[in-house]
């Protein structure tokens, strides 16, 4: 059964810019709204136990320091620094 979400106080400028995108793609705000959220949960995936090592190794890593690398900055850009 579909849910209602609501989100509060949405800057004005962010607003306009979801407005924007909306007509772009030819959908309402409410439409346009449900297809990001369907764009972010659609990325979430799990790996399988062999998957992730086959990522891992085309990764290219081979030492601790080149792990830690990696992971810090897979974190950096998740975080937006």
């Amino acid at each position: 059964m579909p849910v209602n979400l609501s989100i509060k106080n949405v800057p004005d400028h962010i607003a306009e810019q979801l407005r924007r995108r909306a007509a772009k793609h030819h959908r309402s705000l409410q439409g346009e709204l449900t297809a990001i959220l369907e764009e972010s949960v659609a990325k979430e995936r799990m790996l399988t136990p062999a998957k992730f090592l086959a990522e891992l190794k085309a990764a290219g890593l081979r030492t601790p320091e080149e792990a830690a690398r990696f992971v810090r900055e897979d974190r950096n850009a998740r975080s937006g620094r």
